[in-house]
C-alpha cells in the first residue's frame, strides 16, 4: 500500500521561503498571488499492511519522525493499494 503524507507549516509560524517565493512571483508579474506556504512531501510504500494496520501507522510515523508537531501539522491520504 503507497500513503501521500503532505507536512507544511503551522498557520502561526513563519514561512519565509514561502515569502520568498511570492516575492520573486510578484517581480514576474503575478501580482494576484496573496500568499505562498511551503512544505514536503513523503511517498511512502508499505509493504503487507491492511487499512486498519496503516491508519495507526501512518499518523505515528509522521508525528515521531517526518514532522516537527511544535511548529508543522501533516495530513496523509493512501494513494494506492
Amino acid at each position: 500500500m503507497k500513503v501521500r503524507i503532505l507536512v507544511s507549516l503551522k498557520p502561526s509560524v513563519l514561512d519565509p521561503q514561502g515569502q520568498v517565493v511570492k516575492n520573486a512571483l510578484h517581480t514576474l508579474g503575478y501580482q494576484t498571488v496573496k500568499d505562498v506556504r511551503q512544505g514536503k512531501i513523503f511517498e511512502i510504500e508499505l509493504e503487507n499492511t491492511d487499512r486498519q494496520v496503516v491508519e495507526k501507522l501512518v499518523p505515528e510515523m509522521a508525528d515521531k519522525v517526518l514532522a516537527n508537531p511544535i511548529i508543522e501539522n501533516f495530513t496523509w491520504e493512501i494513494i494506492e493499494g
